[in-house]
């Protein structure tokens, strides 16, 4: 799928979910941002960030993002957050893919079939990669740790 710009990342999600955000304090609003990475820790295909908050929104402004994977086989390769001392939280939210796991750069890797309500947690030192399996997009709420 061919994308021009933001927009048509955020009018294509919209179809699937509400990407509504009530901050603190503040107006409901949508995304305020989104990151194109092509391709991301070296995996395949196109991982669209949708940025929920701003950076003086959170102490974190990817503690609440979701991941979009568009195509059939979009994927986040293998990484860790271990330099940045963060851990993370994937909430699928829509579509269906491949989550995989391994202790360390050189560890065995776990793979799993992630589907909507499927909810999977990586510490600092744990890497993992993420893939869309099918033709629908695999849409993944992300709650990433800081240490602060």
């Amino acid at each position: 799928m061919k994308i021009k710009d933001a927009n048509q990342v955020i009018d294509i999600v919209s179809k699937y979910i509400d990407l509504s955000v009530i901050p603190f304090g503040q107006d409901k609003r949508s995304v305020v941002h989104v990151d194109t990475r092509q391709p991301m820790y070296g995996g395949n295909g196109v991982v669209y960030l949708l940025q929920m908050f701003d950076a003086d929104e959170l102490i974190n402004n990817r503690i609440g993002c979701f991941m979009v994977f568009l195509n059939k086989y979009d994927q986040a390769g293998f990484h860790d957050h271990g330099s940045r001392g963060e851990e993370e939280i994937y909430v699928v939210m829509h579509g269906e893919g491949e989550y995989s796991d391994k202790a360390g750069e050189d560890g065995k890797v776990r793979t799993h079939k992630i589907t909507k309500g499927n909810i999977t947690a990586v510490s600092n030192e744990g890497f993992h990669s993420v893939r869309n399996t099918t033709g629908e997009p695999l849409i993944i709420f992300v709650i990433t740790t800081n240490k602060a």
